[in-house]
């Protein structure tokens, strides 16, 4: 396959890889509503944020979306848009590769680009997520009207749309709109209520869809040039018994097939989306300065009803949306709304003068954007982070800082590749809700274990850190193969092989990348 190639290509394709694992530190006095959602913003650099959720969140979300820099060449008050060419393919490409990382099997991503970098971007996308994965390229029409500064103005914004693995992708349709309901009449008093027709032809010829129709009122119809009937004969003969089948008023129109509002799940999107369906530059813009004034507003936000538009296609209430750009805020915000489980990072302080409030303002139930259509009340919660210290110092030795929690979903992600969710559980040696067991579970067969921190309560070398004789005797059971890790271990090689325990040594056999 075909791939991009640039000066510093191949030292930005190990940047995702040779990011270091960093500590995300809660910052409570940013965070608002409920404590126990799971709603997460984070502050900080949005490579080094992604390998910090990979333990946590890989292969959980259900959404992405980000607006990333487009490269325009201008200059904007809260972020640099003007990257060398070479500088922001070397900035998305890694980036990319730790979204898809975190990205649900059946999950989708929704980058949004215009002409300056989109094209680029459809390469690397291919290469990153696959050709065989890309769903679609939506079209947003931005503007409302041409811009008189130019001869040939640009109308759209593209979406570029992929799945983790296309055959698996889950996309809904869309919920049907009061406009679009009321084009449903029931013109002949149907019992079944409200409906509206579609040509009951499909294009090409197709022998046993070639046949002729009488219609009640005695007309003669053979399919139209270059096309043929919708379906075979005998469905529809059975179409028009059960009266689905549409001849006008007066029974000599060309068939068409009814289609009831009551039976109505949803409207298939398609990739041209309308400034009128799902808004424009002036009303993402109004809506920005409606929340923050026009003093402190942000350049180039996105409508709410976008954002409505691409989360109401890829998730259902209750899964995971992640932002990486998240700039204004608007993509928590949309999902807060709408019932979603939110991961928004932005890297500049605007994490905390546009992010934050904003969020807050819709747990007090904030008016604006969407809200009034989806019937919002407020409520809910989200926790503000910030990227704290990395696991490893530049020596490879372990931080003092971390927890055994942390360096636990660390290893446990390194060695299977899945998110690490512990069952806090009682022992002798802790109280209820702790974490007490230095077993982390168990993945395809083999279990892990982690001695570290004193997790038996005693940090001797004869203790819950080294592997002794003793310790492997009240460790938890497993029937079959066990990966320890632990600072050392004093049972022989044979011991090891006897008890189909695989050893690994803190710090040395830790992955650091």
């Amino acid at each position: 396959m075909p791939v991009l190639t640039w000066l510093t290509r191949e030292n930005d394709l190990k940047l995702a890889q040779n990011a270091p694992y960093r500590l995300l530190e809660e910052l409570p006095e940013l965070s608002a509503g409920e404590a126990s959602t799971e709603n997460t913003l984070i502050q900080g650099d949005n490579l080094d944020a992604l390998k910090a959720l990979l333990p946590y969140y890989a292969g959980e979300v259900k959404c992405i979306y980000i607006d990333p820099p487009y490269n325009t060449r201008s200059a904007f008050e809260h972020y640099d848009d003007n990257l060398e060419h070479s500088q922001w393919l070397a900035m998305i490409y890694p980036r990319l590769e730790s979204l898809r990382e975190l990205l649900a099997e059946e999950g989708s991503i929704w980058v949004s680009i215009d002409d300056n970098e989109g094209h680029y971007l459809k390469v690397i996308m291919d290469e990153v997520f696959g050709r065989r994965n890309f769903v679609a390229n939506v079209l947003w029409q931005k503007r409302t009207s041409p811009e008189a500064r130019l001869a040939l103005g640009a109308a759209h914004d593209h979406i570029l749309v992929y799945g983790k693995n296309a055959e698996k992708t889950e996309l809904n349709k869309l919920t049907v709109t009061e406009e679009q309901a009321s084009n449903y009449k029931n013109t002949d008093n149907d019992p079944r209520g409200p409906w509206a027709s579609s040509d009951f032809t499909a294009q090409g010829w197709r022998p046993n869809q070639m046949y002729k129709i009488i219609t009640p009122g005695g007309a003669e119809y053979e399919p139209p040039g270059g096309r043929c009937w919708g379906n075979i004969e005998p469905e529809f003969k059975r179409l028009k018994e059960e009266g689905r089948i549409w001849f006008g008023k007066n029974g000599k129109s060309r068939p068409r097939v009814k289609t009831f509002l009551s039976e109505i799940q949803g409207i298939s999107a398609w990739t041209w989306w309308t400034n009128k369906e799902v808004g424009h530059n002036q009303e993402s813009k109004k809506e920005i300065n409606q929340l923050f004034g026009t003093a402190d507003a942000f350049d180039t936000p996105k409508p709410e009803r976008l954002l409505r538009r691409i989360i109401e296609l890829a998730t259902n209430p209750g899964d995971l949306v992640l932002d990486s750009f998240l700039g204004s805020g608007t993509t928590a915000a949309v999902a807060h709304k709408m019932g979603r489980r939110y991961i928004g990072i932005e890297m500049g302080e605007h994490a905390v003068t546009h992010c934050a409030p904003r969020l807050t303002k819709i747990i007090e139930g904030e008016q604006g954007g969407i809200s009034q259509t989806v019937n919002w009340q407020g409520g809910g919660g989200y926790r503000f982070y910030r990227l704290g210290e990395a696991i490893f110092d530049e020596y490879g030795r372990i931080n003092r800082a971390i927890t055994f929690r942390t360096l636990a979903a660390h290893v446990w992600f390194c060695d299977t590749r899945t998110p690490w969710s512990p069952s806090p559980q009682p022992s002798p040696t802790g109280g209820e809700g702790a974490i007490r067991t230095p077993m982390l579970g168990v993945h395809n067969g083999t279990a892990y274990y982690l001695l570290f921190n004193g997790i038996l309560g005693d940090k001797r070398p004869d203790g819950g850190n080294v592997l002794t004789g003793k310790l492997l005797e009240i460790l938890p059971s497993h029937n079959g193969p066990k990966v320890i890790y632990g600072e050392t271990s004093r049972l022989s090689s044979e011991r090891l092989r006897r008890e189909n325990i695989t050893f690994r040594q803190i710090p040395y056999d830790i992955k650091a990348r």
